[in-house]
This record gives structure tokens, sequence and C-alpha cells, in this order.
């Protein structure tokens, strides 16, 4: 099946450019020793773990069903982070997971013994209290009152015995010079702890794929932690694994007036790209420019009932009519995992398209995906 062949709406994954994302993770792999393991909340698309598990070292989940994926369709390290684990599933996350990492000190003595005796490595995350985010408080773990992490004022050395691990996660979509910064807040608060641990973990948002990331710079942070404290490296991205590898393809229904030109899509900003609504951000567009850079401008909103269901205003060099198919860019992450079946939209299909340039579908959703998840 051709790219323009495939039906509407449709995530599309293309395969090449997840690998080449791949190889460059995989390049700081091999010039620092560190390990590198996606983080499934980001993308969890389980037809393409094999080829991740060709360069990455494994995942990381944020509950058991995230572990389950992991452990099954890649059968690597499984790493497993919660703000707390329920009794009647934390059996089956230790059985199954190798790092088990634990958000407060309570939660560690609840559940620390049956982790060590299972043989599985212990962590703890801890909150540097280092805020490097600009305008995106909703994903700042360091803003106050936050759930995540024992802060320093709460940390009890003495009850460290078995712990063999610290774990951060403080960044969104951030260049090195944020992990820098986090890195010396963390030596500031916890560095008389570090030379007794045999692990740390960097968490994620760190955006190592992207064109003007610093590299280099992410490495001397690594290296720096081998060098001074002994410890191995974890970082756990998911982003930067399909960013800017994955596309939504939709269909122009209806065009209309009111005070502006609007195109109404058979995609959906609520349901179908919701971060475009929680971020907020304005997804890239092919073939389009910004409101009034080119002659016709239209606003793009879905079918739902939400008013606010608008991805945006986009112009474009000729009017949109009904049948027009367009291709939104950087729509592997996040927005695959986190759509919805509101209004009864259906979800998109899936498709795959290979390094031949070949779409397959590897998924299609119906009627009776939207009735199951609340029958």
């Amino acid at each position: 099946m051709r790219f323009e062949e495939l039906p509407t709406p449709c995530y599309v994954v293309d395969e090449a450019l997840v690998e080449k994302n791949l190889k460059i993770l995989n390049g700081v792999m091999e010039r620092t020793g560190c390990k590198i393991v996606l983080a499934q909340k980001a993308f969890s698309m389980s037809s393409l773990y094999p080829l991740i598990g060709e360069y990455l070292s494994g995942t990381t989940a944020s509950g058991l069903f995230e572990a389950r994926l992991g452990y099954e369709e890649m059968g690597k390290e499984n790493h497993v982070f919660a703000p707390a684990y329920r009794d009647d599933e934390i059996d089956e996350i230790i059985s199954i997971c190798d790092h088990i990492i634990f958000n407060s000190f309570s939660q560690l003595e609840k559940f620390k013994d049956k982790a060590l005796t299972a043989g599985k490595k212990v962590g703890l995350r801890i909150n540097p209290e280092c805020s490097t985010q600009v305008g995106h408080e909703i994903y700042d773990p360091c803003s106050p009152g936050s759930r995540f992490g024992v802060t320093k004022e709460h940390f009890r050395g003495d009850l460290l015995d078995g712990v063999s691990g610290l774990h951060f996660h403080t960044l969104c979509q951030q260049n090195s010079d944020d992990l820098e910064t986090t890195l010396n807040a963390v030596e500031e608060k916890f560095g008389e702890w570090l030379p007794q641990m045999e692990w740390i973990n960097f968490g994620g948002g760190h955006h190592i794929t992207r064109t003007d990331y610093d590299i280099p710079l992410l490495e001397a942070c690594i290296k720096r932690m081998q060098e001074k404290y002994g410890l191995e490296v974890y970082l756990e991205p998911g982003e930067a694994v399909a960013l800017n590898a994955g596309y939504l393809i939709t269909t122009v229904l209806d065009t209309l007036q009111n005070s502006m030109d609007i195109a109404i899509l058979d995609t959906s900003a609520s349901c179908h790209m919701p971060d475009v609504l929680e971020m907020p951000y304005r997804p890239p567009l092919f073939g389009s420019g910004e409101s009034g850079e080119k002659p016709f401008t239209y606003r793009l909103g879905g079918q739902t009932c939400l008013a606010g269901d608008v991805i945006g205003d986009y112009s474009f060099d000729e009017p949109l009519k009904s049948g027009d198919r367009l291709v939104f860019g950087d729509m592997a992450i996040y927005s695959m995992v986190k759509n919805t079946t509101f209004n009864g939209m259906a979800l998109p299909a899936i498709a795959v398209k290979d390094k031949d340039g070949d779409c397959r579908v590897v998924q299609k959703f119906g009627y009776e995906d939207f009735k199951i998840r609340l029958a």
C-alpha cells in the first residue's frame, strides 16, 4: 500500500526515521557505556519493539500494563517507576521488572524486602527541586507541591539499606544544558549518598535526537557521574525514540465561514492529538504556512462537540475543499498513547511505512473498540 492509499484518519510511523533516531541514541551508549531504555509512556508501539531492541537496552514503565508490554514484547531490561504501587499488582510487577523504583520512603519500606528477595535492583526517586522548564508547569516534576520524588528535607539516609540507585526525572523536551543544571542540584543536595550507590537514572525528557541537541554535553554529564562516583548511568527518553518519525493523515470533510474560513477534519485535537490542547502546541502540517503567510488561511478543527477542539490556524496556497488530504508531522509520540474515543470518535488506524516506502496497516479500530471501553 502506498502512503496516499492509506485510510484516514491514520497514524503512520516511518520505520527508517525511527531507526535514524535509534542510531543516534545507540551512539551515545557506545561512546559512554551508559544504558538507554525506552520510556513507553511516550511511545508504546509494540510492533516496532524488535527494531528498538536492536539498539536500546530495554524499556521503562509507569505501571503494570506497560511493564508487561516491555517484558513480553522486548524482553530486555525492564524498569518501572510509579508514584505508588497497588498491593494487588506489586508481586507481578516485581516478577517481570529488573529495577523497581520507589517514590517515597514509605513505599520503599513497604515493598523493598519483596523486591530484594526476588533479586531485583531497588531504587528511590529523588526530587532535586530544580525547575528548568518555562511555560510547561504541568510537566514540571520539581514544581512546589509536586508528588514526585523525595526532597532533601525529607531524605532519610538511614533507610537506604538495600537501595542501589537513585532516580530523578525533571526534564520535558529539553536540551542537555538543563540536565547539567539539574545534575548540579542533585550533587548539591544528594551528593553525600551517591558514593554508596551502584547506578543513577537521569530519567526522561532528553530531546537527544533533535537537530540542535548538544550531545557532547550530554556525554560529559554521563561521564561525570561515571568517573566521579563509579555509577552506571541510565537514561529513559521516550520522545527521542520516535521524534519527527510519525504522521497523522486526515481528510477535510467540510469548510464553512464564521468571521474566518474554517475546515472540519475527520480527526480531532481532543481525541487524536490531545497534547495540542494540553501542552499546548501547534503541530507541523506539510505544505502549509503560518496564519496569513499563504493566500488562504483556515482554522482546522475536529468533529467533536468540544468548542475548543481546534488544531490551529494554517494557511495554504489553494482553498481547501472536501476530500483534500492533510498530513500532520511529529505524530508518533504521546498522541498515539493518549488518544480517546470521546464523542464516539473512532480511533485512527495505525500504519508502518517501511524502509522501502511501502505502508502496511498494523491496527484498525471500530465500534467494538469504543463500546468495550465503556461496557
